[in-house]
């Protein structure tokens, strides 16, 4: 889910200029020679003090007596006096600025202001130029703060997060840019298509204090970094520190307030963290208060915003139903799978949980028609291996032995080449990166058309990609993406920037950035593709289990039927109704599918057992 949009918020900076050194010069004239005058009568001579806090010009002094606020009346000049007048004798002092700036602090407002006048590439260059002077030590901080916001205004989002982290790097204390540069990472997420990029970073300062406005941001944030992380510590079975990550998800998550942007996605990291517990009615509460809160407005309209509510409110859907169909209350789960949006991104999904629910009290017809809109050519590309399995149930259920074999068959055929090559892949243990090579390998193929239709190879490519699915992997992947966009971009650049050393110094760091990244997604990768194996591997054993029973049920028919003399009968024909509601239209399936059909198709069974089997598997 991607986060709200991004605010645009000026920053005030402050600078403290430094104090200029006083000194006294008895004597010394740097103006032209004035005439003496009386002290005034009364008193004695009154001595005006100068004022210090006056900002000194880079020039001499006018002399005493004119007048800058009118323009001087044109006169005839005196003529000039004959004696010689000796010039006041005159110091010259190296790097210091008479206008109260040393020559550094000139040199870091020259490039500010070019970044106030929106030249970002050449203050750019001028911040980075500073950051690597030695000389420039008193005000590196400053520098590396500009510089980070200028590459930010440029569009180098990663390499903007970089700097800013070099700046919070140097710690809270005497850096007054600390505060300002922990706001920035909250700006930078939502620009970066991998929020979570951000999150390792942001993790680190969670015992600072943030803005008030940023608060529940940072919240939510922590609470999806814990989520992660704590996974992750599941999958290496170590679950004393993942229930300390998941109860952070749920401190973190009670500490939003309602009527926030961030409450419902605080909520259902809320679920989530129940669900693991098996805290089951605490997870449907959870789940519960997401659809209130992201119930739909007149007049929202379709915003990136409203997009992002509508999809937590389908996956809020889809968890309630996953948490009813454990629960064997499959009625329940069928109720929240209809709440999914048709053409949504959990549509299809919610299709095929709906199908077992349906076989599960005996709704054979919808749960088949369920699996041809997922058989359709539109959804070619999609990767459900279990529909098969489900297909070739419902057939046994209904004492068609000959059509349950005949489809575990395909299956076999299909998934069971399959299985062994992702077998082969996953026994390796190659190193992370290799499996981002045999994603790339594989889609290569499928690119130049060199995939056979219904091969190894392209089945094998919707297994990858169905890794992809895992929402933190595709992150990943997508924030590979995208630094090698921001890396190529530099191409586009002015010369003066794009052969910079600061652009070969961005680049080299980006590369370092891929690189553990694409660590990191291997790592995600190889877990899901074992993951996945392992399911083919119990899809083909139970796909077995059935073909044996199946087998045994024929043979038992069979020999019945040879000691009835050939009068035994196990199939009847079974009476169906073509007759639907007022609001829906009969359409006879012949073979052709139909964008607007798919999801309405029930399948009618024509013949079955003589009596319907009533096992325990069809009882909610």
């Amino acid at each position: 889910m991607r986060l709200l949009r991004a605010v645009s918020v000026g920053l005030a900076l402050v600078v403290a200029a430094p104090a200029a050194a006083q000194m006294n010069f008895e004597g010394l004239d740097l103006g032209a020679p004035k005439k003496k005058k009386k002290p005034p009568t009364g008193g004695g001579a009154a001595k005006k003090k100068p004022d210090d806090a006056a900002p000194q010009p880079d020039v001499e002094l006018p002399a005493e007596g004119l007048d800058l606020s009118k323009p001087p009346e044109k006169k005839k000049p005196p003529p000039p006096k004959v004696e010689e007048v000796k010039p006041a004798p005159t110091m010259s002092f190296d790097a210091v600025d008479v206008g109260g700036k040393t020559g550094d602090r000139q040199r870091l407002d020259a490039a500010i202001a070019q970044f106030k006048e929106e030249a970002y590439e050449p203050a750019a260059l001028a911040f980075f130029e500073m950051t690597e002077d030695p000389k420039f030590a008193a005000n590196q901080v400053e520098a590396e703060y500009w510089l980070a916001k200028s590459l930010y205004k440029l569009g180098l989002y990663n390499s903007s997060l970089g700097m800013f982290s070099k700046v919070l790097g140097r710690g809270s204390d005497r850096n007054r840019f600390f505060k300002s540069s922990l706001e920035w990472l909250f700006f930078i997420a939502r620009k970066t298509t991998n929020e979570t990029v951000v999150l390792d970073e942001i993790a680190k300062y969670a015992n600072y204090d943030f803005p008030e406005r940023f608060r529940n941001e940072f919240r939510y944030l922590l609470a999806r970094y814990n989520v992660v992380y704590g996974k992750a510590l599941d999958d290496a079975e170590r679950k004393g520190e993942a229930d300390k990550a998941f109860d952070e998800v749920k401190r973190l998550a009670l500490m939003i307030p309602k009527g926030d942007p961030f409450y419902p996605k605080g909520k259902y990291l809320e679920g989530l963290a129940f669900f693991r517990e098996n805290k089951l009615e605490q997870a449907l509460e959870a789940m519960k208060e997401v659809v209130r809160a992201t119930r739909s407005e007149e007049g929202r309209g379709e915003t990136a915003e409203a997009r992002n509510l509508k999809n937590l409110r389908e996956l809020a859907f889809m968890q309630l139903a996953r948490t009813h169909y454990g629960a064997r209350q499959n009625r329940y789960a069928l109720f929240y799978l209809s709440k999914v949006e048709r053409g949504g991104p959990q549509w299809l999904e919610s299709l095929f949980e709906s199908s077992w629910a349906n076989y599960r009290i005996g709704q054979f017809e919808q749960a088949l028609g369920n699996l041809i809109t997922l058989s359709s050519p539109f959804f070619r590309d999609e990767y459900f291996p279990e529909a098969l399995i489900l297909k070739a149930v419902v057939y046994f259920e209904n004492c068609r032995y000959r059509e349950a074999l005949s489809i575990l068959e395909d299956f076999e055929n299909i998934y069971g080449p399959v299985q062994e090559q992702l077998n082969t892949l996953v026994a390796k243990d190659l190193e992370a990166t290799e499996y981002f090579n045999v994603l790339d390998e594989v889609r290569r193929k499928n690119k130049a058309g060199a995939v056979k239709k219904g091969s190894v190879d392209e089945i094998l490519e919707r297994i990858l990609n169905l890794a992809l699915t895992d929402k933190d992997l595709k992150k990943t992947v997508d924030s590979i993406a995208e630094l090698e966009a921001e890396i190529d971009s530099f191409g586009g650049r002015s010369d003066a920037f794009k052969y910079s050393n600061l652009a070969k110094a961005l680049i080299e760091q980006m590369k370092g950035q891929r690189e553990a990244l694409i660590k990191k997604g291997g790592i995600m990768a190889k877990a899901k593709l074992d993951f996945e194996n392992g399911q083919l591997k119990t899809l083909r054993a139970n796909g077995l289990r059935i073909k044996f029973e199946t087998t045994d049920r024929e043979k038992e028919f069979l020999q019945e039927l040879l000691q009835a003399g050939g009068q035994k009968q196990i199939v009847k024909d079974y009476k169906f109704s073509v007759a639907v509601s007022d609001d829906q239209l009969y359409w006879p399936y012949v073979g052709e599918y139909w964008r607007d059909e798919l999801g309405t198709y029930q399948y009618t069974l024509t013949k079955g057992c003589i009596e319907r089997a009533s096992g325990s598997e069809l009882k909610e």
